[in-house]
């Protein structure tokens, strides 16, 4: 456990937020109250009061988890270090889903995705913070990011690096349609930098670019522990 880690059961019942299941379970639990409520002669004195508070839970829960959840904003846990010491293992955050649609990623945004074949098999959601636009020069050496020929001050992560990248020398640029991403806690984060994909003869092949259909969202604010509560920058 990480300070300001939350107990298990706290995690576990936050964590209840982000099943279908829970969601139709509750929808399921109030559609009965609204029924019962209806029915039950011996409440006549407070039907009308229990109906429009059942009326309003049912309206919360579709507002919540048919409109805001798919579309605007959306919570999520931290499952590793990769992004310390911005965000610990176990912090759950708002994200914002709703801001792409109206502007592009920008260089130190912190962003959750859809994670591409080449850092997981499984379809994982990632978060890491942009370091790379389309078109953006980018390489790693001398302890420091540098994009465009200039170094870049990233007060935000936890150490130098320790690595140079790409490992044969020069700069990667980024293609249209994609981003380069790192984690805060650079050197150990399987970020774009790690990232390969077989090539023709067999042999791995540096694949660092991440398609920009796969983003998310935009991480706003850790919201617990409260202890971390803080806008994310």
């Amino acid at each position: 456990m990480y300070p300001g880690d939350s107990p298990s059961w706290i995690i576990k019942a936050l964590g209840a937020f982000d099943s279908a299941w829970w969601v139709i379970g509750m929808l399921g639990v109030a559609v009965s109250l609204r029924v019962w409520g209806a029915q039950a002669s011996y409440l006549r004195r407070y039907r009308a009061g229990l109906l429009e508070f059942v009326d309003s839970a049912l309206i919360a829960l579709l507002l919540v988890f048919c409109i805001l959840r798919p579309f605007v904003i959306q919570a999520f846990y931290i499952p590793s270090g990769s992004m310390e010491n911005t965000l610990l293992v176990n912090d759950r955050i708002l994200v914002n889903k709703f801001i792409y649609f109206f502007q592009e990623p920008r260089h130190g945004d912190i962003v959750v995705f859809r994670a591409p074949r080449q850092a997981s098999p499984d379809k994982k959601d990632f978060i890491k913070r942009v370091v790379g636009l389309p078109g953006d020069r980018i390489s790693v050496h001398d302890g420091k990011l540098w994009r465009n020929g200039q170094p870049i001050d990233e007060p935000y992560i936890r150490e130098a690096p320790d690595y140079v990248w790409p490992e044969t020398g020069g700069e990667v640029t980024v293609p249209a349609g994609a981003l380069l991403v790192m984690g805060d806690n650079r050197n150990f984060s399987n970020d774009s930098h790690k990232w390969e994909m077989p090539g023709p003869d067999g042999t791995m092949q540096p694949a660092p670019f991440l398609p920009r259909e796969n983003v998310l969202g935009r991480a706003m604010v850790i919201f617990w522990p409260l202890t971390r509560l803080r806008i994310l920058h």
